[in-house]
């Protein structure tokens, strides 16, 4: 299952449970065989320190000074989501909370004085209630400046480091950035089409779209389309892909050809070009290479796609 990696919503749905009992901290013996009732874990160069209930370790006569609570936060966090952690220990400290995390896979765990057990709790509480109540950032999609390319620039370096081809890193600056460079130079560089997605004043995503032909029909060729990766798969591509239909749609455009993945594209209505009688500039593309015909598409338009000129050189 897919974490939540959007700040806002994660502290709105943190959702704090107390664990029953009691747990301390532990700097376990060396060359003792773990115990099964052992929570957490940490190796350290000087020792393993473990977490594990009270009553466990006064039954295995260990020393212990810090008594804990043990709160989950029952929201499903991706690892890479920024913020969360910071947030929490802002409220606990503005509520003068001690407090020890620990990161696991699903869930955010805090472990907290005993005695504070019932004000950190409220603190949480009130922290969720207080970005519940507060208005997320409306998404901006307008047409890019020049002032925006160095940004966009950034955001597709970050987007394409792993390469969308091979699943690999990309070895050295993604060719994505260098083929956009070109691209906002080319004569077939359309500015309407060239549209940002802005959030809280930061350029977080972008879609380009160059004249393209089939023999003499003009058509529009999509891409690259990127957004910056913290915030993927938070509808901010789907916000894009929309707006240039809408605005192809507008201009009079018969269709929209791109490369790229055939679970994802159809949602918008793409199919495979070849189905349309549109050919790959590469025929091992396949059913990679797929068209959007769109209100005015006349039909019986036949032969190879033509991109802009820039992705001949790339």
């Amino acid at each position: 299952m897919t974490g939540e990696k959007n700040l806002q919503t994660l502290l709105a749905s943190v959702h704090p449970e107390l664990r029953e009992g009691e747990y301390v901290y532990v700097l376990w013996p060396h060359g003792r065989p773990l115990a099964p009732g052992i929570e957490a874990a940490v190796r350290e160069a000087e020792g393993l320190t473990v977490v594990l209930p009270r009553a466990e370790a006064d039954s295995l006569g260990l020393s212990y000074d810090f008594v804990a609570a043990w709160i989950t936060l029952q929201v499903h966090s991706e690892l890479e989501a920024i913020g969360l952690t910071a947030a929490v220990g802002k409220a606990l400290t503005d509520a003068r909370i001690s407090c020890n995390v620990l990161a696991g896979f699903h869930h955010e765990h805090l472990l907290v004085p005993v005695a504070d057990t019932a004000r950190a709790l409220e603190a949480l509480a009130e922290l969720s209630a207080e970005s519940s109540r507060q208005p997320r950032p409306e998404l901006l999609l307008r047409n890019e400046s020049v002032a925006d390319r160095e940004q966009i620039l950034a955001l597709t370096a970050e987007a394409f480091a792993i390469s969308p081809a091979t699943g690999l890193p990309a070895d050295g600056e993604p060719v994505e950035v260098e083929l956009l460079r070109q691209l906002f130079e080319c004569e077939e560089y359309l500015p309407e089409f060239s549209v940002v997605a802005v959030l809280d004043g930061e350029v977080v995503g972008h879609v380009i779209s160059t004249r393209g032909w089939v023999d003499d029909h003009k058509l529009l060729g999509l891409g690259p389309i990127g957004v910056t990766p913290r915030l993927q798969r938070h509808g901010i591509g789907t916000a894009l892909m929309n707006e240039t239909v809408s605005r192809a749609n507008a201009a009079g455009e018969s269709g929209i050809a791109l490369l790229g993945s055939t679970d994802y594209y159809p949602r918008f209505g793409f199919v495979p070009a070849t189905s349309l009688g549109v050919l790959p500039p590469e025929r091992t593309w396949g059913d990679l290479f797929q068209l959007l015909p769109l209100a005015v598409w006349p039909g019986g338009v036949h032969g190879t796609f033509r991109y802009a000129a820039p992705f001949d050189r790339i």
